[in-house]
């Protein structure tokens, strides 16, 4: 089920304050030799500094801090955020102005993620789920930190849809009743007293609710390209189509209006991108609100409907654009040269706004502006004893595919990769299908081209972002023409003259995990060496096991891969558990025991398939992670042995035992045992 986002936005004050944010200054360089060179740091002007001054330790990395989400306390002197920085994802807040953190939760064992603060006293609620296995439940904490489940019972899925306007009452959806659909219930939001306002027996999805309780929007989706959206009114019942169309497109609601007079959406029937349309809930009337050469990805009011945001995807990266919502007069924005501002959250006074930038070179950082005045830094997310400047920056590249398609990828350039020293080179395929892989802060990445290694990311053809058409043109031909473009992806490295020819692999995690199994069944000899990450070996078992609550979009995915009970013999024709044998070199395999989307049999039998073939196959499982690796503890574990594996095969280089670490708990036998942990899936 798609995530629900709630975006909010800055007052026209607050964004011409951000005009002197700057990006955070790089942490003192190191004084004394450099262990790798024996250069005196502190002696070398940055020109002299060859880059990377060092080759930094998986730790280091990992200990950066992680930053997300961000609300205001009802007298707004408060924030309420999400930060992994004891090894667990937890919930804390800070003062605005600046200072300690304190914990709302303390974990050390499931995430727990920050949802909102309640808007008229400190009462704040979280989310987790138990070890990954995505079954969220929605928690308060009171006032003197005690904990109530406001979702109880076994094998249920739930989330919040939001807080009525003037904060009396919540939303939240929940598959309790029946596992396959999503039912909205209304909670008081002083007795937690709830009434189902909304029972789902048709599989529509829930999305937005007006601020004032009345209208609900429901999806529909028929195909991973054509969806419907519809308005309900909850009191009477009625439900209104606001998404009539010819052909395939695909409609999302994005916002009401304060008033609920207005439903904001976006929409691609009238072109290749999404474009964000309104339509009136009393004369069913649309009208344009705004558009680009680029889809239009998200939109939000704030909470006086003063001051809309627009998100756009531009080429893999995001573009916010903010707007006066009367007259849609424009607010300029201003550059910043660290990244992108993301995750916008405005108080509901609109006096004060908050925010994280994040770059190549920087992970989140949270940011404050307060009446008008300069933006305040709040957090310092990169770890101080790394250089920002020894990390890579992303670019844009294309390269035409086997039929002429103009395939878009993100590549990273190591710094010490030159013509004259050619480094090792992966071909890095994301998740979906149809996802993206976009213009961000990777630690994963980061950590490998600070390593040497060339990392191109690459959108093959049916990745988002690029239109409709390129998005579709994937569809039943996985296995196929996508992984084609992967062939195509490993020949463009070869034309780079920093590219040693004959060190490239393929790495990718969920979907990216099955194109890098399909790489190595259905074209072997193309790459030397493969990572998969929880991906999909077996396409009959993983659309037989997908978890109930996908049940509105299972006909979806049978149309985007296949239907297990009428295109079976092409399921396994797709299949690379069942063409195994002809996989013929190095393989790594990471699996979450708890994934619910990809389940861990899928990674046992493709385990146990490639070990036949006398070929190094390393197995790494982690009891307490699902479909991404979040704890920083498998983190160093993963990414650590990610680099072992390829520094071995790809380079050539003996793993050396690190005598302070301790064993790992995993095993490349023929058992699968439990391990201490693995990466997550960027």
């Amino acid at each position: 089920m798609a995530s629900i986002h709630r975006v909010t936005l800055l007052a026209a004050a607050l964004v011409l304050a951000l005009a002197a944010c700057q990006p955070a200054a790089a942490p003192e360089a190191a004084t004394g030799p450099d262990a790798a060179t024996g250069t005196d740091v502190a002696a070398a002007t940055p020109a002299q500094v060859a880059r990377p001054s060092r080759q930094y330790r998986i730790e280091e990395f990992v200990e950066s801090t992680g930053v997300s989400g961000v609300s205001f306390s009802a007298d707004e002197t408060r924030l309420l955020f999400s930060s992994n920085k004891t090894g667990i994802w937890n919930a804390y807040t800070m003062p605005v102005a600046g200072g300690e953190w304190a914990p709302v939760t303390q974990s050390t064992t499931d995430n727990n993620y920050a949802v909102a603060y309640f808007p008229a006293d400190d009462r704040v609620l979280v989310t987790r789920d138990q070890g990954g296995n995505e079954l969220n439940h929605l928690y308060v904490i009171q006032a003197d930190g005690t904990e109530k489940d406001l979702t109880p019972g076994d094998e249920l899925k739930a989330d919040f849809l939001g807080f009525t306007a003037d904060g009396s009452a919540f939303h939240v959806i929940s598959n309790e009743r029946d596992p396959r659909y999503f039912d909205v219930y209304r909670y008081d939001a002083g007795s937690y007293e709830r009434t189902r306002v909304y029972e789902n027996t048709t599989g529509y999805e829930p999305g937005e609710i007006s601020p004032d309780g009345k209208w609900l929007a429901l999806a529909q989706a028929t195909t991973t390209n054509n969806s419907d959206l519809f308005v309900l009114e909850l009191a009477s019942g009625k439900l209104t189509k606001v998404s009539e169309h010819e052909g395939e497109a695909q409609f999302s609601g994005e916002a009401f209006s304060p008033d609920g007079q207005w439903l904001y959406y976006t929409a691609n029937d009238q072109g290749e991108f999404a474009q964000l349309r309104r339509v009136n809930l009393s004369t069913w009337q649309h009208e344009p609100v705004h558009s680009a050469e680029w889809d239009v990805v998200d939109a939000a009011l704030s909470h006086k409907g003063t001051y809309l945001s627009v998100s756009t995807n531009v080429d893999g990266s995001t573009q916010l654009s903010v707007f006066e919502t009367a007259g849609m007069k424009p607010v300029a924005l201003p550059e910043l040269p660290a990244g992108e501002i993301r995750n916008l959250r405005m108080s509901r006074s609109e006096a004060r706004m908050a925010f994280y930038l994040n770059g190549d070179r920087q992970p989140n950082d949270l940011y404050v502006v307060e009446n008008g005045g300069a933006p305040r830094q709040l957090t310092t997310s990169l770890n101080p004893a790394i250089d920002p400047a020894d990390l890579v920056d992303s670019t844009v590249v294309r390269f035409k595919s086997f039929d002429g398609m103009d395939i878009p990828n993100i590549l990273w350039k190591p710094h010490q990769a030159t013509a004259q020293a050619p480094a090792p080179a992966l071909v890095w395929v994301h998740g979906g299908p149809g996802g993206q892989t976009t213009r961000a802060h990777s630690a994963t990445i980061q950590y490998l081209a600070n390593h040497g290694y060339v990392v191109l990311g690459i959108n093959n053809r049916g990745s988002s972002g690029y239109g409709k058409t390129f998005f579709a043109a994937d569809d039943g031909k996985h296995g196929r023409e996508p992984l084609w473009d992967t062939i195509e992806a490993k020949k463009y490295l070869q034309s780079l003259d920093y590219v040693d020819d004959d060190k490239i692999g393929i790495i990718g995690g969920s979907y990216g995990g099955y194109m890098t199994l399909a790489a190595l069944a259905f074209k072997p000899g193309e790459f030397k060496v493969g990572v998969n990450i929880f991906g999909v070996s077996n396409w009959v078992r993983t659309l037989e096991s997908i978890p109930p609550y996908w049940e509105s979009y299972r006909q979806a995915l049978y149309q985007e891969i296949g239907n297990p009970e009428t295109q079976r013999d092409f399921l396994v024709e797709t299949s690379p558990l069942f063409h195994a044998d002809k996989i013929n070199v190095p393989l790594m395999v990471l699996q979450g025991a708890n994934d619910p989307r990809v389940i861990k049999p899928e990674s046992d039998d493709i385990v146990a398939a490639v070990r036949k073939n006398e070929v190094p196959v390393e197995y790494v499982v982690f009891d307490d992670e699902g479909h991404g690796f979040s704890k920083k503890k498998n983190q160093i574990e993963g990414y650590g042995r990610i680099l072992a594996f390829l520094d071995q095969h790809l380079l050539g280089i003996e793993p050396t035992p690190d005598p302070a670490a301790a064993p790992a708990a995993a095993s490349t036998g023929d058992a699968a045992p439990a391990a201490e942990g693995a990466p997550a899936a960027e």
